[in-house]
């Protein structure tokens, strides 16, 4: 085996004979190239809904290929299963109304959902609304515009000068973010958060906070964009963390659980008034992607929703998220760990400490979850059983202890 594969997030010095290799998937289990099975805790990368190895977007995904692989969607061109998916994704979103851009990563949707909001504030005339307003934790991808946009620090670091003009305020502070609007509300073109922030150690916002965003943005003519690549299709109990915290935003960014990672695909919702803003005549949207509308990737989303609609997993993460809470609430009771956060299907066990050491322990038993920081993050599929649960908690009992 050689060392020609460079990982994501990873020493470049680590040799490629000690990553694990998955192979295979069930489900919410995996298995390496050594035949040994793994609770998959979290659903791959925080993406994996319906659960590995389904045959019907296997099977949608090859029909689709047998007619055409792909084809651009650039003007005079389209594609049905693009215009399907799109469909499909605004009838559960908060804007049925809306309209959907396509592209293939969440990093994809985020560069383009900020450039959308500053090309409505040039649009408007307000040529001084750059401002992006970040918050403390917050992931976006790793594109220029995304990681300019973090609030993790250390993925911020070595790549030289970023994209001007982000501000960034503590994670849960509406009145850090409330000081910004009103020394420079008319500069901000903006707010970007994630409605439950994921990768950044899973931190819900606190009460009132997302409505106040919301009434921030509206008193000073800024747009409101929820980054969702982890929070939707399903992961907070709801289609999307809009619609579970009950706060409408400008745009909606996704990727991840639309297809449950069988094929990349990725896009942002526009809001009935972005489009309009958008739809005048003449106005040309120069912006963009090769696969922005990629027939199979599409086919894998509409198969993805579907299970996800006839199985109503968009409900279940309400049912997952109960029978984690009991374990983790009896991991604190024993004293094994300091607290847990999180709600519907994704969650944080915080432990006081380095969590790569426990991670590792917990992985060598045959359950994977995710070492950030002081906590383990967990985000399985939503369709593991109460057993598999039971297995996760169990796990990670025995490597606290």
């Amino acid at each position: 085996m050689t060392d020609a594969l460079l990982h994501p997030f990873s020493p470049p010095s680590m040799p490629e004979g000690d990553f694990i290799e998955i192979v295979r998937g069930e489900g919410s289990l995996v298995f390496d190239s050594n035949g040994r099975e793994y609770v998959d805790a979290m659903a791959n990368l925080w993406l994996c809904q319906v659960g590995h190895g389904r045959t019907e977007i296997i099977d949608a995904v090859t029909a689709q290929m047998r007619q055409i692989e792909a084809y651009n969607t650039f003007a005079p061109f389209t594609n049905g299963p693009a215009v399907r998916v799109a469909e499909m994704i605004v009838e559960r979103s908060p804007h049925p109304d809306g309209r959907v851009f396509l592209g293939c990563s969440g990093s994809e949707a985020v560069d383009t959902a900020l450039k959308i909001a500053r090309q409505i504030q040039q649009r408007r005339g307000h040529t001084d609304r750059q401002i992006i307003v970040k918050r403390t934790n917050g992931y976006h991808g790793t594109n220029f515009g995304g990681t300019s946009a973090q609030g993790i620090a250390p993925n911020r670091e070595g790549w030289g000068d970023l994209v001007p003009h982000f501000l960034e305020v503590p994670h849960d502070d509406l009145e850090a973010i409330a000081s910004i609007f009103a020394e420079q509300g008319d500069r901000i073109a903006a707010v970007l958060t994630e409605p439950l922030q994921g990768a950044g150690g899973v931190f819900p916002p606190v009460d009132g906070y997302l409505e106040g965003l919301r009434r921030l943005c509206d008193d000073s003519g800024a747009l409101l964009i929820f980054d969702e690549v982890i929070c939707g299709f399903g992961r907070t109990g709801e289609w999307f963390g809009a619609q579970t915290f009950g706060v409408t935003p400008d745009l909606i960014t996704f990727a991840k659980g639309v297809t449950s990672g069988y094929l990349p695909l990725s896009g942002v919702i526009l809001s009935r008034s972005v489009c309009e803003e958008l739809e005048e005549p003449g106005f040309l949207l120069r912006t963009g992607y090769t696969y922005s509308g990629h027939q199979a990737s599409c086919a894998a989303g509409i198969a993805n929703l579907e299970i996800m609609e006839r199985e109503g997993l968009d409900q279940r993460a309400n049912h997952v998220g109960e029978k984690f809470q009991e374990g983790l609430r009896a991991l604190e009771a024993d004293g094994l760990i300091e607290s847990w956060r999180g709600m519907g299907a994704v969650y944080a066990a915080e432990l006081g400490r380095d969590s790569i050491p426990v991670r590792n322990e917990i992985l060598a038993n045959g359950v994977i979850v995710r070492p950030i920081g002081t906590c383990l993050a967990i985000c399985p599929p939503l369709v593991i059983t109460d057993d598999e649960v039971g297995r996760v908690i169990d796990t990670m009992a025995v490597a606290l202890r």
